[in-house]
């Protein structure tokens, strides 16, 4: 039997399958390797793919589009307010939980965003056993970088609802990693390795090279109305001709930009340089654009630019490959397997420093490759008889907020120092799962406490 993976994206969905030796993207039956991720709601059925896409602009108010910027989450999370706002398709909460509120004329139905995705995995599926049979159902999802546990469980139990068997879920930049065969053999050297994504949701516009600087245009992504008009629409049209690569690269040279400064502020957070890089993994439909290729090759003018696989296919082949190396088929091209797992957010201890301000120290910043460990000293007046360590996760920035902290570590009935001050050492460890393993000890008395939190990222 062979093995499925697939990549539910903002705009978009892709499955591919493993089968003797190799992974494969699957067409679907308009014999397109990528389908929108798109449903769209009627009087009778629900239109999954192309066809709800094309008829979005007659029933803009039942057509889902970008249901994973939702899926999971809360209507007081920031993200999901957004897409609220910007959202055709109505969202209101209702007994606690967001729904889509669907009106056919008929009737008025509130749908889970668990449900949209479930038909957007149903249509993989399909898609998958038009080559492989229906008793082929074993698949690896993966799952974008940020997603926390409520939004990757949401994923799963879609997928499983839609009758799939899910082996794992990934986090995308691994599987672009698994589709260019890194990691699988045990290399003499190391490499470090960057994998820049940037699918429908990052740059408005998706487009193709037809010739030697002719560009078509292949997606946009926005849903404004400019003067009664429907901008997409409009947008579609204008782009539709072939035009000149200097007058494309002109308009997206401020997206462009904006692409290039998240890589360098990537960098400085983790403490690279361009110099550090090895090899960097494109992935997305954007990352196809050839200006956008050579701005990366410029800031690393000495890497190895892995862009042979189409990059929107790039993320369903790896999941294809963990699939089928969890399933125990052979493969031809890596021998083991890769389980390359990083934390999600940055992990922060807070402290005080020199004036007595509050002060934050980034332990995990987001990225880190898991498992890991951090020791981290704490210093605190020797008069005071208890000592709290307080954990913080942020999106970057070297800062945090009181909300934002998940777990603390008291060390209570110390001995009182008259002078001077005592040193609490805590170390931290960071399991694959994004469990934390946090021990706090006084290093004087050797008084220890110690707790563990399921996941902390």
């Amino acid at each position: 039997m062979a093995a499925i993976g697939v990549h539910l994206g903002c705009t978009s969905a892709c499955v591919a399958v493993y089968k003797d030796g190799r992974a494969d993207v699957v067409a679907n039956d308009a014999g397109d390797r990528v389908t929108p991720a798109v449903v769209a709601y009627t009087e009778n059925e629900e239109v999954v793919g192309l066809a709800a896409k094309q008829s979005r602009i007659r029933n803009i108010s039942n057509t889902v589009m970008k249901v994973k910027q939702i899926l999971g989450r809360s209507s007081d999370d920031p993200q999901a307010q957004k897409y609220i706002t910007e959202s055709k398709c109505l969202v209101i909460e209702k007994n606690g939980k967001l729904r889509y509120e669907i009106d056919t004329g008929e009737e008025t139905k509130f749908v889970n965003p668990e449900d949209v995705a479930r038909l957007i995995f149903s249509k993989m599926k399909e898609t998958a056993h038009s080559v492989l049979g229906s008793d082929a159902n074993d698949v690896v999802i993966t799952v974008p970088f940020d997603f926390g546990e409520k939004q990757k469980n949401a994923l799963g139990e879609a997928a499983r609802a839609a009758g799939f068997n899910v082996l794992r879920l990934i986090h995308e930049p691994s599987a672009a990693l698994l589709a260019y065969g890194i990691g699988q053999d045990c290399p003499t050297g190391k490499s470090n390795i960057l994998v820049f994504k940037l699918g429908g949701t990052s740059l408005s516009v998706s487009v193709m090279e037809v010739n030697s600087g002719i560009y078509r245009v292949l997606s946009t992504n926005t849903d404004d109305n400019i003067g009664g008009t429907h901008f997409t629409e409009t947008l579609a049209q204008y782009l539709a001709s072939e035009f000149q690569r200097a007058r494309f690269e002109l308009l997206c040279s401020p997206l462009f930009n904006k692409c290039i400064e998240a890589i360098r502020e990537l960098l400085e957070q983790s403490g690279f340089t361009a110099d550090d890089i090895n090899k960097v993994v494109l992935c997305g439909g954007s990352s196809r654009i050839p200006r956008l290729q050579q701005l990366i090759k410029d800031l690393f003018p000495n890497v190895e630019l892995l862009n042979s696989v189409p990059p929107d296919e790039v993320i369903p082949i790896g999941a294809a490959i963990e699939a089928g190396i969890l399933t125990g088929k052979e493969n031809l091209l890596v021998k083991e397997s890769l389980k390359i797992e990083c934390s999600a957010k940055d992990i922060l201890v807070k402290g005080v420093d020199e004036s007595g301000a509050k002060s934050f120290t980034v332990l995990f910043p987001s990225g880190t490759p898991l498992p890991a460990r951090r020791q981290h000293t704490l210093q605190a007046p020797g008069s005071i008889s208890s000592v709290c360590l307080e954990l913080y996760e942020s999106e970057g920035k070297n800062s945090a907020k009181e909300e934002d902290k998940f777990a603390q570590v008291v060390l209570q009935d110390l001995d009182k120092k008259e002078n001077g001050l005592r040193d609490i050492l805590a170390v931290l460890t960071m399991k694959r799962d994004g469990s934390l393993h946090v021990t706090c000890t006084d290093q004087e008395t050797g008084k220890c406490e110690a707790i563990t939190i399921e996941v902390a990222s």
